[in-house]
């Protein structure tokens, strides 16, 4: 089962909190509050399920910004919406430079700031099943004996049989064996399906 997705608020305004977590709670959606950078990265568990994070740009301690410079630093790529008042538009600017998905300005309308939670939310999902995905590939090309891994490089470049076997130097019916092994263990229903599995590979690595 996968886990409920929460909107993680950190804001040192009491009031602010607890009126967000009313907002977010009212359209069915998980929350949790913590008043500050530190109290959020205390409890917060990277491999916890999808989720996003509302931000406030300006707190003691730990800023917004510092909080996510943190975040990126230790690779944990919750999508980050900022809060901002209207004297902070410049820092919010940079947050969204440094990758922050959305930033809302104070006073905020109710709507957009769901509509900008449902993204950051559906943003996390679709990334996590991408890596998700790399990994299981990962682990596959993990059990390719080294003779396999040259033979599926070449069969995604689209040569043929009889080409693999000049390069490599073998028969075609070897080849056809280390093939039959590679879609086996790459779990590739067609050689369309190994190509793609091949494509996650390399933007994984560009």
């Amino acid at each position: 089962m996968t886990p409920q997705p929460t909107v993680f608020v950190v804001d040192d305004d009491e009031a602010m909190r607890s009126s967000l977590k009313w907002l977010i709670e009212s359209v069915g959606l998980r929350v949790r509050t913590y008043d500050s950078a530190r109290a959020f990265l205390a409890s917060y568990v990277p491999e916890g399920g999808t989720g996003c994070l509302l931000l406030d740009v300006r707190m003691p301690g730990m800023s917004g910004l510092e909080l996510q410079g943190y975040l990126a630093r230790a690779d944990i790529t919750l999508p980050v919406i900022i809060i901002t008042g209207h004297g902070d538009i410049a820092m919010a600017v940079r947050a969204m430079k440094a990758g922050a998905l959305d930033f809302i300005e104070k006073p905020f309308n109710d709507e957009a700031l769901i509509n900008s939670i449902r993204r950051g939310l559906d943003y996390d999902a679709t990334q996590r099943a991408q890596r998700l995905r790399r990994a299981e590939i990962a682990t596959r090309l993990g059990q390719l004996t080294p003779r396999e891994h040259e033979v599926m490089n070449l069969v995604t470049d689209g040569k043929s049989n009889k080409e693999i076997a000049a390069t490599l130097g073998v028969s075609a019916k070897t080849v056809e064996a280390h093939r039959a092994r590679v879609m086996d263990k790459m779990q590739a229903r067609s050689l369309a399906d190994l190509v793609r599995m091949a494509l996650v590979v390399a933007d994984a690595t560009d």
